[in-house]
């Protein structure tokens, strides 16, 4: 079992040679087998359990070899607990936020915030679900599924300037059918964040923990477990009935997506 098992990640994976030759010199040394995903999750876990500044703790990387070339994709637990205080603290007012973080964790997440120069995450995560936009840029012959040791498993990879022209066709189709408003801006936002990174680094979309719970509620579905999962296709058909500007095919691209992650999602519930 999985530290957690209820995360799904979206990776980017820069090129080596696009980092700092100090770092270079550190992801170099790194195995490409070394379990770094699971060194991730036990590390975020701890962080549940006891509080510690993150920017003071060496941090890691997942590395990835490709067409005989290394790529990093950096944790990035700084940048991503202080983002994440951020975004919470904008949520509501600045005196409510203290119920729920106390001082002594907000400080622990907070400092040396200053030094952090980079404030971009390679990795954006979502519990219990995948957002319909991750699949959006990803093509069904860029997933790699099936089963190991922890269960079972889906990872999808492609270059990031795919995985841009993937996410302007979208952003597009959803403007055209549905003008400006919270979805478009999300698919905006995801562009944006794609547009930071190098030209040629890879895109990973990680199910996680997630495809276990999938493939149960796609068995008690009576569909035959992973392998039966269609959420890319399913995206793509939604898309281009919106593209097409029909209503039915995008409708039921969209409904069979949601209804499918709707099954993992409410176990969380059941918990």
């Amino acid at each position: 079992m999985r530290p957690t098992p209820y995360v799904a990640s979206l990776r980017i994976y820069e090129p080596i040679t696009a980092f700092a030759p100090a770092e270079q010199l550190r992801w170099g040394g790194v195995a490409s087998n070394e379990p770094t995903g699971l060194q991730e999750q036990e590390r975020a876990l701890r962080r549940v359990i006891v509080v510690e500044p993150p920017a003071l703790k060496p941090d890691g990387a997942h590395i990835l070899e490709a067409d005989g070339k290394r790529y990093v994709s950096p944790w990035s637990t700084a940048t991503r607990c202080w983002s994440a205080l951020q975004t919470f603290k904008d949520s509501m007012p600045l005196p409510v936020t203290r119920f729920f973080i106390p001082e002594n964790v907000e400080d622990a997440i907070a400092i040396n915030s200053e030094l952090i120069e980079d404030k971009v995450a390679h990795i954006l995560t979502e519990t219990w679900m995948v957002p319909p936009r991750w699949f959006s840029l990803f093509e069904p012959t860029d997933r790699q599924r099936g089963h190991t040791s922890d269960g079972a498993y889906t990872v999808l990879r492609t270059g990031i300037n795919k995985a841009k022209q993937r996410c302007m066709f979208t952003h597009q189709a959803v403007v055209q059918s549905f003008g400006s408003g919270p979805i478009e801006q999300e698919i905006a936002d995801l562009l944006e964040w794609l547009n930071l990174f190098h030209a040629e680094s890879i895109v990973e979309l990680d199910y996680g923990g997630l495809a276990n719970y999938l493939e149960k509620t796609l068995i008690e579905n009576g569909e035959n477990g992973i392998e039966a999962d269609t959420s890319v296709e399913d995206i793509h058909l939604s898309l281009a009935g919106l593209a097409s500007g029909d209503g039915a095919m995008a409708g039921q691209g969209y409904e069979r997506l949601i209804s499918r992650w709707r099954r993992v999602a409410a176990i969380e519930q059941a918990s």
